[in-house]
């Protein structure tokens, strides 16, 4: 996974291996007392198989009986899709769910799909109780022949192309059919996409294999306990971070950021929006409290993968870094606190998830504007604050370690 990883986050990240760290002793004035130092950035995030997940249920009760209906909401970007499961409640052990590996939802085109999607539902024998007597039995699931699950269960798709969030509503459409049925509460996800591929293309079960106890416990009791739970502990934002930039100079402003203000334009946004640092190494080339600017990696850098750069510097010299968040529109991660070149160890409890301000937030890992899924962020103008807890985004000591020795 790790050599695919963000393989299509963006075109901004495939110049990075063009970069070169700025260096050149004709751009020091090294005394004596010049040392050098190594410092490593590494992705330490658990990759966890669903994005996102959730259950539903009826209004007023937990059942959706016929002419009844739900709605869910989730994100999702252009290569991900929803599974969700719920029992056909008059069987001895039928389920709803769609193909693997979950319901389309964007064309070939990358366009949203919307509308009635009951096409995509299908009824499932979870192989695990005799259809007429209910005793026990042990086969592969198979799809039940001979049986429309579009005319009992209706799908419709709405989208927000601003937030990158559908609705799905679920109708009960079996009144007055010859498999008239209430559906159980039930259970969805959406896998966790990682530049080239899902994380679980086979979710919740297996076709033409035998069944689990999480979905068995659907299938046959509609109780969704089991599957809730494993759900959880599998569901989490994650992320690869871009090729950091180090810059060492002179002063108490880091060169890099502002909080408080607004992005000035010379390259933040480039890295924060697609992890491209050329522009802000340009510019901080520039500057003259600037002494020198590294670039640690020349790929995006995966879970359980690190990154490196040396470094010159001399008394008195201060470090600053930046790495984008690569699953997120406009974040990057960044020492909040000064930092003197000379400091050795880990150094992450200085470092921060800020928000640039430059695009509107989706949520991570699954919003079709973000540069994972070859996307734009839609245009903001905010100040460069830090991510707030509106997603549940890893603390920064889960996700990101930095060392400097």
């Amino acid at each position: 996974m790790k050599k695919n990883f963000l393989k299509c986050t963006a075109a901004g990240l495939i110049a990075a291996l063009t970069l070169y760290s700025c260096d050149d002793s004709d751009n020091y004035m090294m005394g004596d007392m010049s040392f050098e130092r190594t410092i490593t950035f590494e992705n330490v995030v658990t990759p966890k198989d669903f994005v996102e997940s959730g259950s539903f249920q009826g209004t007023g009760q937990p059942v959706i009986l016929p002419g009844q209906s739900v709605s869910i909401k989730f994100s999702a970007g252009k290569a991900q899709s929803l599974m969700f499961s719920t029992m056909y409640g008059a069987s001895k052990d039928w389920f709803f769910a769609s193909k693997q590996p979950g319901i389309k939802l964007f064309d070939n085109n990358g366009t949203a799909i919307t509308g009635d999607v009951s096409s995509e539902v299908l009824l499932w024998d979870n192989g695990t109780k005799d259809n007429m007597t209910g005793q026990a039995e042990s086969k592969p699931i198979m799809q039940v022949p001979a049986v429309n699950a579009a005319q009992l269960m209706k799908l419709n798709l709405a989208f927000n192309d601003v937030t990158s969030e559908f609705t799905l509503t679920i109708a009960n459409t079996s009144g007055g059919t010859a498999h008239e049925t209430p559906f159980s509460p039930g259970v969805w996800a959406v896998s966790n996409y990682n530049g080239s591929q899902l994380l679980n293309t086979a979710p919740f079960f297996t076709p033409n294999a035998l069944s689990n106890p999480e979905i068995t416990d659907i299938a046959q009791m509609g109780d969704i306990a089991k599957m809730k739970a494993k759900l959880n502990n599998e569901t989490g934002i994650m992320t690869g971070l871009s090729p950091a930039l180090v810059v060492v100079y002179r002063g108490d402003k880091n060169p890099i950021y502002e909080a408080g203000k607004k992005d000035n334009g010379v390259g933040l946004k480039e890295i924060a929006q697609m992890g491209n640092v050329t522009k802000l190494q340009n510019s901080l080339q520039s500057l003259p409290n600037v002494k020198g600017v590294f670039i640690a990696g020349n790929a995006p850098v995966a879970p359980g993968s690190k990154v490196m750069t040396n470094f010159k510097a001399e008394p008195g010299d201060r470090i600053a870094y930046v790495t984008m968040f690569g699953f997120s529109n406009d974040w990057f991660y960044a020492n909040e606190q000064i930092i003197d070149a000379s400091t050795k160890g880990d150094v992450t409890s200085g470092t921060a998830l800020f928000d640039s301000g430059t695009g509107i937030d989706q949520y991570p890992g699954a919003g079709n504007h973000q540069a994972l899924f070859g996307g734009t962020p839609q245009a903001e103008s905010m100040l460069i604050s830090k991510v707030g807890n509106q997603y549940p985004v890893p603390t920064v000591q889960n996700v990101i370690k930095v060392t400097l020795n």
